[in-house]
């Protein structure tokens, strides 16, 4: 069974909200596990064991927390051994124009440095969710349709 790992810093709530939206829409592909989970609470090496990895941080000043940062920089030890894993990103501003786009491409570039596969959408947020403080309706429509469409991605790609 392949698996996909959510990982996320949050001090709102925010954010971990949009995690767990993002889940249920992975956990709608049967054949994809799905573990969510603080940043916090990730080791480095877990990467690894991921077929995909979303990565979700509020704005802060227009980029990634620094508790994401940190666990992106870790993972340079393992430079070349995410190539071809699936990643995506969503993220959580405070207001409109706050960020949301700059801190979810910060850390989609730190994916695909790292060899990664990244789809977008051609409807919705094209990047990766968004929610303006606590997740509306329409965030979390769009984070449930994010978390299936890299279960699906992630699923394919394993049985190519």
């Amino acid at each position: 069974m392949v698996r996909v790992l959510i990982t996320y810093y949050s001090r709102s709530g925010n954010t971990e909200k949009m995690a767990k939206f993002v889940a249920d829409g992975v956990l709608k592909e049967k054949k994809v596990e799905v573990e969510v989970k603080p940043v916090k609470d990730v080791q480095v090496e877990e990467l690894l064991d991921a077929d995909g990895i979303i990565i979700g941080s509020p704005t802060y000043y227009g980029s990634m927390a620094s508790e994401i940062k940190k666990l992106l920089d870790d993972s340079i030890k393992f430079h070349g051994k995410l190539d071809g894993k699936i990643g995506g990103a969503f993220s959580s501003s405070g207001n409109i124009g706050g960020g949301n786009e700059t801190t979810i491409l910060n850390i989609l570039k730190a994916l695909l440095i790292h060899g990664m596969i990244v789809q977008g959408t051609p409807r919705g947020d094209h990047y990766g969710p968004v929610a303006i403080k606590e997740p509306d309706e329409r965030s979390k429509k769009l984070c449930i349709e994010y978390g299936l469409r890299i279960a699906k991605l992630v699923l394919k790609l394993a049985h190519a």
